[in-house]
C-alpha cells in the first residue's frame, strides 16, 4: 500500500509505502474515551473556600428558661447574631439565610481526570491516525475534498521550512484545498450563556498539519483558520479527532510517514 507524495507545487514527486498504522480498523468507542480524557486533563480544578460563609460571631442558644434564650420566641432555630444593633438576631451561617454558606459548593479536591488504559491509548491514536485515510469519515466531518485524488495527502519535506502564512496558504491552494480554507474561515456565534464567557464565537476546524521537525511552519501556519500544525512526537488523538469524531483532514510529511513505518 503507497501513498503519492506531493511537491509544494502541487505536482506528483514520489511515492512512499504506508505503515500497516493506517489499516487498522477504526474503534469510534476508544477514540471517544481517549479524547475525553486528553480533555479532561486540561481542566483546571476550583472550589470555594472552607470557611466561605462561616467566618461569623453568630450562633445558637437552645435552652430554655435563660434570658437570652431563643426558644419559645417564634424564631426559626439557626445561628445567629447577638448584641449587634440592628443586627441582632439575623441568622447567620446557614445556607438559607443571606450572607451564609452554600449548602454543596464545588470542592477543590473533585477529581477532574478520566483514565483511559495504556493499550486503549495506543489503540485509540492508532484508529485515529487510520480515520484519516478513509475519504467517507473525512467528509462526514464537514470537510471540502471533492478535488484531492488521493488519502491521506502527504508532501515533501520541504514543507517544514515554510516561515510565511502566504506560501503556507499558497502551498494548500494549489493542493485542491481552496474551498476547505473558505470554509474554515466562516465561524457561528455560539448559542447560549458562552458568548459572555469568553467565546462568542464557534471556529471550524481544518487541516492538520503532521512534521517531523519544526523549521518555522508552526508560526507560519498559525494564522491560517483551522490549520493546526503539531509535531509527530506531540501528535495526540484530540489533534486527530476533535470533539471526539475521528477523520479530520490531515496532511503528512514523507519523513513523517517512514518514522510511523519504523
Amino acid at each position: 500500500m503507497q501513498a503519492i507524495v506531493y511537491g509544494l507545487n502541487g505536482k506528483v514527486k514520489d511515492k512512499v509505502s504506508l505503515p500497516k498504522v493506517f489499516s487498522v480498523s477504526v474503534r469510534k468507542d476508544l477514540v471517544k474515551r481517549a479524547v475525553l480524557s486528553e480533555v479532561s486533563r486540561l481542566r483546571q480544578a476550583y472550589g470555594s473556600d472552607t470557611l466561605a460563609g462561616q467566618r461569623s460571631s453568630a450562633h445558637y442558644h437552645g435552652r430554655r428558661g435563660r434570658r437570652d434564650s431563643q426558644m419559645n420566641r417564634e424564631l426559626a432555630r439557626m445561628k445567629r447574631i447577638h448584641g449587634q444593633g440592628f443586627l441582632n438576631l439575623t441568622a447567620r451561617v446557614v445556607p438559607h439565610a443571606t450572607k451564609g454558606r452554600k449548602a454543596h459548593p464545588p470542592k477543590a479536591e473533585k477529581k477532574w481526570i478520566l483514565n483511559i488504559n495504556r493499550k486503549e491509548r495506543i489503540k485509540a491514536l492508532e484508529s485515529a491516525i487510520a480515520a484519516t485515510r478513509d475519504r467517507e469519515m473525512v467528509s462526514k466531518r464537514g470537510h471540502k475534498i471533492s478535488e484531492i485524488k488521493h488519502l491521506p495527502l502527504v508532501l515533501e519535506d520541504d514543507l517544514q521550512k515554510l516561515k510565511k502564512t502566504k506560501e503556507v496558504l499558497g502551498v494548500l491552494e494549489r493542493l485542491g484545498l481552496k474551498e476547505e480554507i473558505e470554509r474554515c474561515r466562516e465561524r457561528k456565534v455560539r448559542s447560549g450563556k458562552g458568548k459572555m464567557r469568553g467565546r462568542k464565537y464557534r471556529n471550524r476546524k481544518g487541516p492538520l498539519i503532521i512534521i517531523e521537525r519544526d523549521e518555522g511552519i508552526s508560526k507560519a501556519g498559525e494564522n491560517i483558520p483551522g490549520v493546526d500544525v503539531v509535531e509527530r512526537r506531540k501528535l495526540d488523538v484530540h489533534s486527530l479527532a476533535p470533539g471526539t469524531h475521528p477523520g479530520r483532514l490531515a496532511i503528512f510529511t514523507k519523513s513523517v510517514i517512514k518514522e510511523m513505518g519504523s
